[in-house]
């Protein structure tokens, strides 16, 4: 890699970051008067929003969060090639759930996961919405629904890695991988409860 694509790489990562660092959430919850960390489950995304503020709040919030993470991975994708989308996903995936703007307590990172798989891995993306949908009918919350979606696509990543997934090379494997891992430790508490909840059944 030249010091020209180096540094081109680089401003990729911190625009990305700082793109990502800019919650939706937040910004339309106090343009109406409210604030989701004192509301809700205290988290700054969709579902807390749809919750706190209205189901069409919720929904324009989870669009945009997509969209955030889509938009600049997509152009970065068709503009520099595949590596550096994959910098520019998860530079904005990492300024959601660490954005400074919020003293690095950004959101859980699943629209903005989604948003950067769609637009490097389409067809990984639309098997997460599979997932998702298939485990929402069995489970009560969207948050269990959405740990397990993103944990599909951390499996795929693991598989992809190992070239048993046509079309998801190494590289690509590691990144959904590390995206998946990011996200999983953004719910790291609710994963544990819902353990212990599933253990207190038995």
């Amino acid at each position: 890699m030249s010091w020209a694509l180096a540094v081109q790489v680089a401003l990729v990562a911190v625009v990305s970051f700082l793109v990502g660092s800019v919650n939706p959430a937040t910004l339309l919850a106090r343009t109406l008067g409210r604030d989701l960390r004192a509301s809700g489950s205290g988290n700054p995304g969709a579902t807390n929003a749809g919750r706190v503020l209205g189901a069409r709040w919720g929904v324009l919030v989870l669009v945009l969060d997509v969209a955030k993470a889509w938009l600049p991975t997509w152009l970065v994708l068709r503009s520099m090639g595949t590596v550096p989308a994959l910098v520019a996903g998860l530079g904005v995936v990492l300024g959601h759930v660490y954005s400074p703007f919020l003293r690095g307590r950004g959101g859980k990172g699943v629209a903005c996961a989604f948003g950067a798989v769609l637009a490097v891995e389409p067809f990984v993306a639309l098997g997460a919405v599979v997932v998702f949908a298939v485990t929402k009918a069995f489970v009560p919350f969207v948050g269990e629904a959405s740990v397990v979606a993103v944990l599909g696509i951390g499996v795929v990543g693991v598989l992809g890695a190992v070239g048993l997934v046509p079309g998801v090379g190494v590289v690509v494997g590691v990144w959904l991988v590390l995206l998946s891992a990011i996200v999983l430790r953004r719910h790291r508490r609710n994963i544990l409860a819902w353990w212990d909840r599933l253990r207190g059944h038995r």
